[in-house]
């Protein structure tokens, strides 16, 4: 019987083991056509982690309905965002590659030498194909870094299932590591402090300040996923780093999918309300996106828009994702330092 673990390549003598880390995003699609954006789609809602029905319900609604009607008007979606925001193709696979490139010269400014590498949980690059990468460039120790900050067994763990599945056909399996979650961390809750700063130098002040989250559906928290309360936790610290009176900030959960019911409020029927209730302004940004990214720059930054100033809202302001701020890379570079203390971090 043939063994399913590929051959291994022998170590050329004098080349030095390496720590390498991975920077795992969502995804996204290769292009803003219904055919990348159905296959893109096929393969993040197969994911058992991110739709919790048993397969021999789900199968027929995803292939008969969904990857029949919706890769279409999501595609139009996603050519409204493409190349937008300084970026060139999407804004999520830029950013994150930005990312990963400045943590990467962050590092070696500091005297070390780690090779950082990113990749996607869906769509490319894929996470074996970069893991496979580094471990041909000779790293036998690897941190793998979601950039997700909030866990959630939807993003975080199905990160890290994807990195169980590699190595399950690994005849030598590189020492791993795993970072979890940050959303407490001090350096990130200070970056999205100064991008807010940053903006209110800009553009003043409005009157309430939207930190609207990607939802979950409210049975993923019931079951105990720590997600809404790292969410919250995050709002509470942010608001306490402006100065924020409670009445001043709003936290909320947007993307809802399906007829189930999703973590509350909701981001665009609280806008929709208070603008009805005679809300003028407001700030909003995305603290648990760490790149900009259709969710951000349609959803939010569009449809959310329209929805505020249709109900009788004035003046909404988008606040931009961390993306490349220099604060946030200074922040991944303490996350990383943190966790990667122990390894040997020099070729």
């Amino acid at each position: 019987m043939l063994s399913r673990f590929a051959p291994e390549p022998k170590r050329p003598a004098g080349q030095p083991e390496r720590t390498g880390v991975l920077l795992c995003n969502l995804g996204t699609p290769d292009a803003p056509t219904p055919s990348a954006v159905r296959r893109y789609l096929a393969q993040f809602l197969a994911d058992d982690r991110v739709v919790e029905i048993p397969k021999l319900a789900w199968w027929p609604i995803l292939h008969g309905i969904i990857l029949r009607t919706r890769p279409k008007a999501s595609a139009a979606k996603y050519a409204t965002v493409w190349d937008q925001g300084g970026a060139t193709g999407s804004p999520l696979l830029y950013f994150t590659e930005r990312q990963a490139s400045l943590l990467r010269s962050s590092l070696q400014a500091s005297g070390t030498d780690v090779l950082v590498a990113y990749a996607m949980r869906y769509g490319n690059p894929s996470i074996p194909a970069q893991l496979d990468a580094l471990k041909a460039q000779g790293a036998t120790r690897i941190l793998i870094v979601p950039l997700y900050p909030q866990y959630s067994g939807t993003t975080t763990a199905s990160v890290c299932d994807a990195v169980y599945d590699w190595a399950r056909t690994q005849r030598h399996i590189p020492e791993l590591r795993f970072v979890q979650r940050y959303h407490d961390h001090p350096g990130y809750i200070e970056a999205l402090a100064q991008t807010v700063e940053q903006h209110w130098q800009q553009h003043g002040r409005a009157q309430k300040l939207f930190l609207s989250f990607h939802g979950v559906p409210e049975r993923t928290y019931e079951l105990g996923d720590p997600y809404r309360d790292e969410c919250y936790a995050t709002g509470r610290l942010l608001a306490q780093r402006l100065g924020l009176r409670e009445e001043q900030y709003v936290l909320t959960f947007q993307s809802r999918f399906g007829k189930a019911k999703w973590l509350e409020p909701y981001t665009e029927p609280t806008l929709v309300e208070l603008a009805q209730q005679g809300l003028e302004s407001v700030d909003i940004m995305c603290p648990g996106f760490t790149s900009d990214c259709i969710e951000t720059l349609e959803e939010i930054n569009q449809e959310a828009r329209e929805a505020f100033e249709h109900a009788g809202g004035k003046d909404y302001r988008f606040i931009s994702c961390l993306n490349d701020h220099p604060t946030w890379i200074g922040a991944l570079h303490e996350i990383a330092q943190q966790h990667l203390q122990g390894w040997p971090l020099k070729a």
